[in-house]
């Protein structure tokens, strides 16, 4: 896809000006300010997985669970074809658009298993302008987002220098975090131990209506794994699955995800590949074997 031209690019950094103005850095529904999140039963997860070598062609996922057992209650993905360029830190323009028709669909078929708070697999206020993929979302969805990273994206001082590695071995626990100072002292998001299976952290910063220090606890109430479960989730039903969907939407996610967990003899049962914890397959699927 060839690079966007310059004038582009302006006008893209003043439209996240003009809407970075309207995201909430604080709690704004009951159950946030409960310690135990009472109220809360349905939690979001959404993502784009691209096939390996195709940065056009993309699988949009929305998972709707329920909160706190991380049942699942709504899933869906479609294919969908990307014509906005990819620009670093202009996401939320190129990948916002299928996920908001994602949530519009679920609003319209079945309005009562909308989410009451939306997990984004990437940053929202921890951004170059303050506004990530999660704010890009939250603002223009109007619910409440936080965005959760795997990797540290380098904003205002923040790298991965010996200090940071330092605050990274001294998250002993699960729960552990410690906030992501910029330069002139402000903080954008945390980083945060999920699991105590896990030693690398997961960065956490709120998208929308949401104090960062509630996005860091559900975050961490919200996994089973590393990764919190709403984004984790890549189960799909067999009649969701368009015919053109090619395996490596979901093998490579999976190999990238979970390389230790599973053994994978054949990718024929969609819902063992999507569960690492199972141990058998709900439709009597022999298709892999325990690591």
């Amino acid at each position: 896809m060839a690079a966007p031209e310059a004038e582009l690019v302006l006008k893209w950094e003043r439209e996240q000006a003009r809407l970075r103005e309207s995201v909430k850095e604080e709690d704004t529904e009951d159950w946030q300010r409960s310690p135990d999140f009472s109220g809360l039963e349905r939690v979001g997860g959404v993502d784009l997985s691209f096939i390996k070598g195709d940065d056009i062609n993309a699988c949009a996922h929305l998972v709707v669970l329920t909160y706190p057992h991380m049942k699942v209650l709504y899933e869906d993905c479609k294919m969908v074809t990307l014509n906005t360029p990819y620009v670093a830190g202009f996401l939320g323009f190129r990948e916002a658009p299928p996920l908001l028709q994602a949530l519009e669909k679920l609003k319209n078929v079945q309005p009562n298993l909308m989410p009451q708070v939306l997990f984004v697999d990437g940053n929202g206020l921890f951004h170059y302008r303050e506004f990530g993929l999660a704010c890009h979302l939250g603002v223009l969805s109007d619910l409440p987002c936080v965005g959760v990273a795997k990797n540290l994206l380098h904003v205002e001082g923040v790298v991965r220098s010996e200090e940071h590695q330092s605050q990274l071995n001294a998250l002993q626990k699960s729960g552990d975090s410690f906030p992501l100072a910029t330069a002139s002292g402000r903080v954008l998001g945390k980083a945060l131990r999920s699991s105590q299976s896990s030693i690398k952290p997961v960065y956490v910063s709120v998208g929308h209506r949401i104090s960062l220090d509630t996005a860091v606890r559900l975050t961490h109430t919200c996994c089973l794994y590393r990764v919190p479960e709403p984004i984790r989730q890549y189960i799909f039903k067999e009649k969701e699955i368009p015919e053109a969907l090619p395996k490596e939407v979901t093998t490579q996610r999976m190999k990238m995800e979970y390389p230790k967990q599973f053994i994978h003899l054949e990718t024929t049962c969609q819902l063992c590949i999507g569960h690492p914890a199972l141990t058998s397959c709900t439709r009597g699927c022999t298709s892999y074997q325990k690591s």
